[in-house]
């Protein structure tokens, strides 16, 4: 089956693709959104993060991209029948070089720093499709305690490739970004969030036996759980900062 309907059937019950609550993403986004006008999403994934901010902010325009273009006329179609579809445009293309001649009083990228090679890239990328004064909400992970062995193998992952918060917020202060607000996401968010990506595909392949992938899918929610509470659980973390930038003097 493909990878990214996989993903798409993972987050059938956590459609926010991310560990995060989902009063945790009204918060953010209603200080994120406060004022504005526009917001473009940078590996939106389906678009839940996009229609939650209509439903929020009246007026707003909300623009969204993804490689995958999985979910989007699920999204599109609740969108429509809510009366926000034409205040939302989801565009399949690869986020890191889509460009457009728009730019957004916000910028969002949650859990997509691998599309442009880290937290730091994802933050100037996004930046460059900001309006003057415009917010940027990223998120992205961090080491909560130096990874072990089993950690750094069941991620696939080095050492390098994730900071400390403490050392994450300071590159982001380092390419002129200041937060405005954060959040950590709990042990309790993180758990939720894995036990859904899991649980979702197992359900799936329970329901849909003689699906020819339906084998498969469960070997990747088994493999992904050994990865998880054998692995990574409680070593990585995921922050998500909404920043400014640091005015010039």
């Amino acid at each position: 089956m493909d990878r990214n309907l996989i993903g798409d059937l993972a987050h059938a019950d956590h459609p926010v693709a991310a560990p995060l609550a989902d009063d945790t993403v009204d918060a953010l986004l209603r200080h994120a959104l406060d004022g504005q006008r526009s917001v473009l999403d940078l590996g939106c994934g389906d678009g839940t993060w996009l229609l939650r901010a209509l439903r929020l902010q009246p007026g707003l325009h909300a623009v969204g991209v993804d490689l995958s273009g999985a979910g989007f006329e699920r999204t599109r179609t609740a969108a429509d029948a809510e009366g926000l579809g034409d205040r939302l445009a989801l565009h399949v293309a690869d986020a890191a070089t889509w460009s457009s001649d728009e730019r957004f009083d916000v910028v969002l990228s949650i859990g997509a720093t691998h599309a442009f090679g880290g937290l730091v890239p994802t933050v100037e990328a996004a930046a460059s499709h900001l309006g003057p004064s415009g917010r940027l909400l990223v998120g992205g992970c961090f080491w909560e305690q130096p990874p072990g062995a089993r950690a750094l193998e069941a991620l696939g992952a080095a050492a390098g490739d994730y900071r400390d918060l403490a050392s994450t917020v300071e590159a982001v202060r380092a390419v002129g970004w200041e937060p405005l607000d954060g959040h950590v996401s709990s042990l309790a968010e993180w758990d939720a969030y894995e036990w859904s990506w899991t649980g979702s595909l197992t359900r799936w392949a329970v329901e849909h036996p003689e699906h020819p992938s339906s084998a498969e899918v469960l070997e990747v929610a088994a493999q992904h759980r050994t990865a998880w509470l054998g692995g990574y659980r409680g070593t990585l973390g995921f922050v998500t900062l909404l920043l400014v930038q640091r005015p010039v003097h």
